[in-house]
């Protein structure tokens, strides 16, 4: 395994830099730069540059490596984007669960989406990319339903109608929105 601090730093700045522009065009921008601020600490850099592999997450090699990722364990645990975050014990049937995300990190997260698909897809991304990448795990996914649902919604218009739309609908639903009765969705 080859330490790569240099390409890690400029992969995850190419990263932060994209979802700080979509942060302005959704209307988040105050939000946007404070995004993943998390991933210069030591815990997620010296991992991440350990793990780099350029055309995905380096916690994919140090999750393949060691069965899990404290670089993930750690980012998901300080970053409300993450809808991972969103989970809590739930006193009735005494397990953990997922909870419905807050709109305004539910906005950010989209905007993770979309920068984190341009950044490792380079020049094959499309705007397709982000919707058919949560489809493969749609199933399996431990995310609260409304959440899933409203990113179904949002990331399916984003491949129908493209960036521009998408923003403006997210600018005009700073509070939040419901997902219409008529939104099939996707299968899998």
């Amino acid at each position: 395994m080859i330490f790569h601090p240099i390409k890690h730093f400029c992969t995850i700045t190419k990263h932060r830099h994209a979802v700080i522009r979509h942060a302005a065009k959704a209307g988040i921008l105050f939000q946007g730069l404070r995004h993943d601020l998390s991933k210069y600490s030591p815990t997620e850099f010296l991992l991440g540059a350990h793990n780099y592999l350029g055309s995905r997450s380096p916690n994919d090699r140090e999750r393949k490596n060691r069965g899990y990722s404290i670089a993930w364990l750690h980012h998901k645990g300080r970053n409300k984007h993450h809808f991972e975050y969103w989970t809590d014990y739930n006193p009735e049937t005494h397990m953990i669960a997922p909870i419905e995300m807050p709109h305004k990190y539910f906005v950010e997260m989209i905007c993770d989406r979309i920068a984190a698909s341009k950044t490792y897809q380079g020049d094959n991304y499309s705007q397709k990319h982000p919707i058919e990448y949560f489809l493969k795990a749609k199933k399996v996914r431990f995310i609260h339903p409304k959440t899933s649902l409203k990113l179904e919604y949002i990331l399916t218009m984003l491949a129908e109608k493209g960036e521009d739309a998408t923003f403006k609908f997210l600018r005009e639903h700073k509070k939040g929105f419901d997902v219409p009765d008529d939104f099939k969705g996707h299968e899998v």
